[in-house]
């Protein structure tokens, strides 16, 4: 995480906490606009299905975000999938999404 700011580096062991903690394949963080954070993991019930991504802007809309900062994303896939680069993108187009392993490494 060494090529982050200190807030993005945040972002990243947030994501981190929330895949540790669930247990799930991905987990993310979202920064809005007044700072405040927001974290989730992969949501796969049977009637809802969200990326960790989708679900931590969802936390941050229904709390009153209208954009973002930044965004990350840990997961063991080589990439971040369109539908969570999509949700970033309804609020701030140009937001970075960070995309890191589960060690923290971050892939770009």
């Amino acid at each position: 995480m060494a090529d982050l700011d200190a807030e993005d580096a945040k972002l990243v062991t947030l994501a981190r906490s929330a895949r540790a903690r669930t247990g799930a394949p991905e987990g993310a963080a979202v920064r809005d606009a007044d700072g405040r954070t927001y974290a989730a993991a992969t949501v796969a019930l049977p009637s809802l299905r969200l990326t960790a991504m989708q679900a931590a802007v969802a936390a941050a809309v229904s709390s009153g975000a209208r954009t973002l900062e930044a965004a990350a994303v840990v997961t063991e896939e080589p990439t971040v999938d369109s539908a969570s680069r999509a949700a970033v993108a309804d609020l701030s187009p140009d937001a970075p999404v960070h995309h890191a392993d589960p060690a923290g490494v971050v892939r770009g």
